[in-house]
């Protein structure tokens, strides 16, 4: 016999058999009915943020951290246009999410009522797919198409637009088994032809390069493991995204460190010169490839991804391969074996004794400072006091996400949350909050920006709520960094409203919030201040006060190719790179 209930009750319902365990949302009316129901059940928590922006990036720590999908309940109107950034966000990075919105009543849609808005014409671009719900017997099957949908394929965010009246209607309830699109059925399966040319391909080349991206990791910890043992199997050199960190694990020798627009000397240049490059999870991104036509210019390229409409959509590539990293991956470790596939021993050593070479360069290396903190050297101190344990990292979006990238290394995937794609600031604060939920008895650390912090300040309350011991560890210079590197370097020093004049005092701002708030202004007074931030079991806001003007190294410039990187002066005096002494003299 058919359940019957309310389309609020279908709604928890759902979210039940779908195995959620949290709701990141804000109530208003038009969810209302669906706030009573949450009221009237204890299985899933709904964990109350303080915007839906937060909600949504709450949402992304969760999923990104757990492999699971992220839930997000928003009101109408301003409730849904506040979690745009939040939905694009997801979408740029392959972020699982099912966000529930509510809308006016139907017959009350097109009227301009009160706080309506086009919510599914809105959220179409930055979503993979969307629902408008028009009959409370559909609502069921809908909200199981939109998990499928999210968890399925290239990963990401949905969205299901259900209107009060419909919330408040009785119908019947299905559900979850043999629910999938009816249209979407993405490839898992790589083709094992192209598998084998990728084999074949890979077992001629004499300078090659594994490419890495967050497709390895959206695949499951089973497809790190087989990145590993393939990365080992052929001696290559492995480079990753940003989004790719910890996939591969930073301490092994094989490991370039990232590549990039601020990723590693050694990296971009493996990339630039290599004969063969293997793509696998990531998506030729701008940030990744500089200028295209002088993207690796004698490589032939293998791309591994499970989203067809990335292949040669940026860069056209020699064999791809559409599926899952995680089944492709297994297909060609079993070929190269059953092909009993050798490399090329003696080219392979000339390219890692090239690579040794810029290596060398040691392109991360900087000024120390005993007066003032380096960044760098803060996120190393950080490091270093927390790679014991079991830790995650958000960031913000800026230097000190880049500092963060470089200096922080990652030994397993899902430990590193951050915005890619988008580029969102205020990102990590509300993203700590989603994985110290999912991991209640880890070290959750957002390494921020002064400038990023802010812009979701606000969830700081809703951590202090939860009695969550997030720790917001601040690389304050008082600038908008990045944006003042970019106006010092490309834009004549013209330092136009990135410096930030009027700046809380984020210790009293912690208290205000019911934080603990900590500050530290000189190197020797950092590590016993991390470890004070460790041991606090609540929530902390960390002022970490930098040098002001400290610029993150290497660059490629935007248009540049991977061989035309600016390399801090520290690096080499002959560079063309361009530094900022503590007082902003320049030194070139």
């Amino acid at each position: 016999m058919t359940e019957e209930l309310t389309g609020a009750e279908i709604v928890l319902k759902a979210l039940k058999d779908q195995g959620v365990e949290f709701i990141f949302g804000y109530p208003g009316g038009a969810v209302l009915p669906i706030y009573d129901a949450i009221f009237q059940q204890d299985q899933i928590e709904h964990i109350l943020v303080r915007h839906e922006q937060g909600a949504t990036h709450a949402a992304e720590g969760y999923a990104r951290s757990t492999g699971k999908v992220g839930v997000v309940l928003v009101t109408s109107g301003p409730g849904a246009t506040n979690a745009v950034t939040g939905l694009t966000d997801a979408l740029m990075d392959s972020i699982p999410l099912v966000c529930i919105s509510g809308q006016v009543a139907t017959h009350l849609i097109g009227n301009d009522a009160f706080q309506e808005c086009d919510t599914v014409g809105i959220t179409r671009p930055c979503t993979k797919h969307n629902w408008l719900v028009k009959d409370v017997r559909d609502l069921a099957r809908i909200l199981h198409e939109a998990f499928y949908v999210a968890q399925n394929g290239r990963p990401g965010p949905v969205l299901v637009d259900i209107p009060k009246d419909i919330q408040l209607s009785v119908g019947p309830y299905v559900g979850p088994k043999n629910i999938e699109h009816k249209t979407y059925k993405p490839r898992v399966k790589g083709d094992l032809e192209a598998i084998r040319a990728a084999v074949d391909l890979m077992a001629g080349a004499r300078k090659p390069v594994f490419y890495t991206g967050g497709g390895v990791i959206n695949s499951g910890p089973e497809a790190s493991q087989l990145l590993r043992e393939l990365v080992r199997m052929t001696g290559f050199p492995i480079t990753s995204t940003l989004m790719g960190l910890g996939a591969y694990p930073a301490s092994d020798k094989q490991w370039l460190g990232m590549l990039g627009m601020h990723g590693t000397y050694e990296a971009n240049m493996a990339m630039h010169d290599c004969d063969v490059m293997i793509c696998i999870g990531a998506r030729f991104d701008d940030r990744i490839t500089g200028r295209l036509d002088a993207f690796a210019p004698n490589s032939r390229k293998i791309h591994i991804d499970i989203d067809p409409s990335s292949i040669n959509k940026n860069v056209k590539v020699d064999v791809p391969i559409v599926g899952d990293v995680g089944y492709v991956l297994e297909d060609m470790i079993r070929i190269w074996r059953s092909n009993a596939a050798q490399v090329d021993k003696a080219a392979l050593k000339v390219w890692w004794t090239q690579i040794d070479a810029w290596r060398a360069r040691n392109c991360l290396r900087y000024r120390p400072s005993t007066d003032v903190i380096m960044p760098q050297y803060a996120v190393e101190r950080l490091y270093e006091l927390t790679k014991d344990r079991e830790t995650y990292i958000t960031t913000e979006v800026g230097q000190h996400q880049m500092w963060a990238a470089q200096f922080y290394k990652f030994e397993h995937p899902n430990r590193w949350m951050t915005s890619g794609g988008l580029g969102t600031m205020g990102y990590g604060l509300p993203a700590t909050i989603g994985v110290q939920l999912a991991h209640p008895d880890a070290l959750v650390i957002d390494i921020a920006g002064d400038a990023s912090v802010l812009m979701t300040m606000q969830e700081i309350s809703t951590a202090v709520q939860y009695e969550l011991p997030v720790k917001i560890f601040i690389l304050n210079n008082q600038y908008m960094g990045m944006v003042r590197q970019w106006q010092q370097l490309l834009h004549g020093n013209r330092i136009s409203h990135s410096y930030n004049e009027s700046l809380p005092d984020f210790v009293k701002l912690a208290e205000a919030y019911g934080a603990v708030g900590l500050r530290a202004e000189k190197p020797d007074e950092l590590d016993d201040a991390i470890r004070e931030m460790i041991d606090v079991k609540r929530p902390v806001i960390f002022d970490c006060r930098v040098a002001a003007l400290a610029n993150c190294f290497p660059m490629i410039p935007s248009g540049k190719a991977h061989n035309e990187m600016l390399l801090g002066a520290e690096v080499d005096d002959e560079d063309i790179a361009t530094a900022i002494d503590e007082e902003g003299k320049m030194l070139v």
